[in-house]
């Protein structure tokens, strides 16, 4: 089981949309029982990442905590919605 992080600004609006989008596009593709998710704000991250395998955000940070960084700004705006779930699977290696 795979765990990624979905991260914006306050951790309410924009990684819900995201998380929602992310895990549409991991079921259509079959992938969506071999991930667990966790959201959260870009504050909290230091507190939450241990154990994680990827961080998605929907807003500039992320990185420096040792794990892979997918910008989700495209699950957002509608444009590279696949490009998006396509890096997760390969960077998780779904």
């Amino acid at each position: 089981m795979k765990k990624i992080i979905v991260a914006c600004g306050a951790g309410i609006a924009t990684s819900t949309v995201a998380l929602r989008k992310l895990q549409d596009g991991l079921e259509a593709r079959g992938k969506a029982n071999d991930v667990k998710f966790t959201q959260t704000s870009l504050a909290e991250l230091p507190s939450t990442t241990n154990g994680y395998d990827l961080i998605v955000t929907t807003a500039q940070g992320g990185s420096g905590y040792g794990i892979p960084v997918i910008s989700g700004l495209g699950l957002i705006t509608g444009i590279g919605v696949d490009k998006v779930i396509d890096d997760v699977i390969k960077t998780l290696e779904l």
